[in-house]
């Protein structure tokens, strides 16, 4: 039987004022809610990882990273393209980083067709890449992003909360927490409303209070929730001003315009490319650190054919055409968030078995009837002028060429995409509306 579960409520995110100044905040959160389902499955056989646990191989390491970059890559594309044909002339943001690794997670206890249509919808090739590689890669994934880091704070977790009459399977809890850096945390979901708030508690302090209460409810059918959040926090390596930003109009279509607080830059050295094949202009803003952020301007009416185009090839194509020049650049100060409920939609995509009576989540639990009945994916993310101890410093990078010649103006002053990647893309989103919430 389908358990149908909570209704999820955003948590609305104020728009920043003008004239404070604050860092880049960015949040992916994927929560799977996972209830009885009554289907029932022989004794399993150990979690199918098709290899055993072993030890990192030097030689392997770059191979496991490419499959995986490779991988998230298309899944992103294809994500964004289903969920852009659901939310049509819509605001879109979502960490497709944060569901990859949520279903890889979740794959571990995974067996038989139901393993295979995971990690082929997450967009491996079962027959050139391993199991134990593709744990292996995202295990060096999720370790790189935790590394301390001066210039900006990148964290991913993984947490599995357990109602206190189930018991995990010691070899799928072994290989989640080292694999995926999982913490297990025992809960009563019997007494759902201290369940809720436990898991609303642990989920406000990973995402440093940026989603408040991501669940209201808990279906009662309900006896493991997993949670994958990904956080990151940075400043832009050349600032904005606040005392430039102003109102302005933003065109959301010919019918509609709306003010939206407007930063400028003058003469900032960028790397910028003007695609004249796909009719947009792509801008590289570069936070401190290696972290970066592109934006894409398509050209007045070419949205939905810039949309259309949108694939890995055009995204490596676009970072490999960049040039630094110097430009004016205006760009709205906005505050995003996004939420979406993904057993709608991933089933279009190849991943159904998991959540039917179907399910062969065997390797997790010995209780057979388990089965995923909620998948809650939710993504903030404010950009702002960011940083007033950068201004003076980095203002000299760009200064010395004022003089030379009349910069070109960017204005993104109408619908526009976003990528935000370190290693992988973290987010991607479409902002129709700056000030829609």
């Amino acid at each position: 039987m389908q358990i149908r579960g909570n209704q999820n409520h955003s948590h609305r995110i104020k728009r920043v004022e003008v004239g404070k100044m604050k860092p880049v905040y960015i949040l992916g959160l994927i929560v799977a809610v996972f209830c009885a389902s009554g289907m029932c499955f022989p004794n399993p056989e150990e979690a199918q990882t098709d290899d055993q646990i072993q030890e990192e191989q030097p030689g392997r390491i770059n191979q496991d990273s490419s499959a995986i970059s490779t991988s998230n890559t298309d899944f992103a594309f294809k994500l964004f393209k289903t969920l852009a044909s659901h939310h049509q002339n819509k605001n879109i943001l979502f960490s497709p980083l944060s569901i990859s690794i949520a279903f890889a997670l979740l794959s571990l206890g995974a067996q038989g067709s139901t393993q295979t249509q995971i990690l082929e919808s997450l967009r491996f090739n079962l027959t050139e890449t391993s199991v134990t590689e593709i744990h292996r890669g995202f295990q060096k994934l999720i370790y790189s992003h935790n590394l301390p880091n001066d210039m900006f704070q990148l964290s991913t977790g993984n947490a599995l909360f357990v109602d206190k009459s189930m018991e995990l399977l010691e070899k799928f809890q072994n290989d989640s927490k080292t694999f995926y850096s999982t913490e297990v945390f025992s809960a009563d979901f019997q007494d759902s409303g201290l369940a809720r708030q436990y898991i609303n508690d642990y989920i406000k302090k990973q995402t440093q209070g940026k989603i408040m209460e991501m669940f209201k409810s808990l279906d009662e059918n309900t006896i493991m929730v997993l949670v994958n959040y990904i956080y990151f926090k940075a400043k832009w390596k050349t600032p904005f001003k606040s005392i430039h930003t102003s109102e302005q109009n933003f065109f959301v279509s010919e019918d509609k315009i709306v003010q939206v607080p407007m930063m400028n830059l003058d003469h900032l050295y960028t790397r910028v490319f003007h695609d004249k094949e796909l009719f947009c202009t792509v801008v590289e803003l570069p936070y401190k650190g290696n972290a970066t952020a592109l934006f894409i301007l398509p050209d007045e009416k070419k949205m939905e054919d810039v949309e259309n185009s949108l694939n890995p090839e055009v995204l490596e194509k676009w970072k490999n055409s960049l040039k630094k020049r110097q430009i004016n650049l205006f760009l709205p100060k906005f505050s995003l968030s996004s939420d979406f409920q993904l057993e709608e939609i991933l089933p279009t995509m190849g991943i159904e078995e998991v959540f039917t009576d179907q399910a062969n989540l065997s390797a997790i639990t010995r209780q057979r009837n388990l089965k995923v009945s909620k998948v809650l994916h939710k993504a903030v993310v404010d950009v702002d002028e960011t940083g007033t101890e950068a201004a003076v410093a980095t203002g000299i990078e760009f200064v010395l060429y004022s003089a030379m010649f009349s910069p070109e103006i960017i204005t993104f002053n109408r619908p526009f995409f976003i990528y935000i990647y370190h290693e992988e893309i973290i987010f991607m989103g479409k902002v129709v509306n700056p000030i829609s919430t």
